[in-house]
């Protein structure tokens, strides 16, 4: 399980990289806790061969002598500038790792280097090792690293490496999307493990075990997965879909290095906008109404909503003390929110216009709905009732007299 690069020639121009070297520090408490320090210090990656002048003589080297693997063979046509570059010690845990491929000395100081693009365009994560004939301590080695001076000399090489092309991806509704991930070691037949999760579950998409050939979950084809292609395919897309998905690539007996991948959906539901009243209210003076404008089923959270009026004399922007409900999610991730105010009219008001402004991204302009206010005296409203109802019947008898002549 393995995709395996025979003494690749790489023909980038890039030769070193600038890197921060996240060093650490584990202190004691006085209660016997361990707190870890991170001292950020310049390094250099240079590529190259024992004995070739150093780009910058004055930082940490780790300078990557060639093997089956080269990291820069997957940097494209990338420009230092557009690069990041980070290195990190790597715990074994104070234990002895028998890496297949051996190396100059018969034990091993381990380090892992990511290198992202400026432009999401791929992410490369790397284990490096020093070879050393210092043998483990057999106890936890962060707790006494070896001390790195400036200006120091690692000479290393690169026995396993996990990239992917698709850092974030962005996608839309009820469609498949292709979260890359390969990985590239040093030597054949490796004891590899792939898992697939998305952060916040616990369960595992897919996972696949190379030793015992147990398979869990789908979305990864098992024959480009033996050529070390772990590319997962996500199911349909709906709105709960996006998140941080991750590719865990575990060698034994290195635990494995792992790349969070961030997904969006490239969804957009436009808002369906209703009121509580009908576009024309009769209200008495003596009433008070609560007045609603819901904005419902939209995606995604943010909305915003705005009440103004305007009258015969005079414009108000937005109305006083309007007040929003919480937000309501669906079963299906959509969302619902109202805005109300309560609504005590003077008899001056009458012929007053209100409306409901709501604003989305999915909307180039906001959607509006409006409702116009007439003011009754206290009592009147009846009379009101009383015409409109009789209007509503003659227009029916008129409808049923004029079909009957046809």
């Amino acid at each position: 399980l393995c995709l395996h690069l025979q003494n690749i020639q790489s023909a980038s121009q890039i030769s070193w990289l600038p890197c921060k070297f996240i060093d650490e520090e584990v202190l004691v408490d006085s209660k016997g806790y361990n707190n870890t320090k991170l001292i950020p210090r310049s390094a250099v990656l240079q590529f190259g061969l024992i004995g070739d002048p150093l780009v910058n003589s004055d930082a940490v080297t780790f300078l990557i002598t060639p093997s089956t693997l080269d990291v820069r063979h997957l940097l494209a046509d990338a420009e230092v500038e557009q690069l990041s570059c980070e290195l990190h010690r790597y715990s074994t845990d104070g234990s002895h790792i028998r890496w297949p491929v051996k190396a100059e000395h018969p034990h091993n100081r381990w380090f892992t280097v990511t290198i992202s693009h400026s432009k999401n365009l791929f992410k490369i994560m790397a284990f490096i090792r020093q070879s050393s004939n210092q043998p483990p301590t057999g106890q936890h080695d962060y707790k006494s690293w070896t001390v790195i001076k400036d200006k120091e000399i690692l000479t290393t090489s690169v026995v396993m490496i996990i990239q992917t092309q698709t850092p974030v991806v962005k996608s839309s509704l009820k469609s498949y999307s292709k979260l890359q991930c390969q990985f590239y070691i040093d030597h054949k037949a490796p004891k590899v493990t792939v898992e697939w999760k998305k952060y916040g579950n616990n369960a595992p998409l897919f996972s696949h075990n190379s030793p015992s050939g147990q398979t869990q979950g789908s979305g990864v084809d098992l024959k480009q997965l033996a050529a070390g292609d772990a590319t997962y395919t996500t199911p349909l897309t709906k709105v709960g879909s996006e998140g941080t998905y991750m590719c865990y690539v575990q060698v034994h007996p290195l635990l494995g290095l792992q790349h969070n991948i961030l997904f969006n959906i490239f969804l957009i539901v436009p808002p369906r906008i209703s009121l509580n009243v009908s576009p024309t209210l009769i209200i008495s003076e003596d009433t008070v109404k609560k007045v609603v404008c819901m904005a419902d089923g939209y995606y995604p959270l943010d909305v915003s909503i705005q009440w103004s009026h305007k009258g015969s004399t005079d414009v108000g922007p937005r109305v006083d003390r309007t007040q929003l409900s919480s937000h309501v999610i669906y079963p299906n991730h959509t969302y619902s929110l109202s805005a109300f105010f309560y609504l005590q009219p003077k008899l001056w008001d009458s012929g007053r216009k209100f409306t409901c402004s709501v604003f989305h991204r999915s909307l180039s302009a906001p959607i509006t709905k409006t409702f116009t206010v007439t003011v009754t005296e206290p009592g009147q409203w009846i009379l009101y009732f009383n015409v409109f109802t009789l209007v509503v019947v003659v227009a029916l008898v008129l409808r049923y007299v004029l079909r009957g002549e046809q």
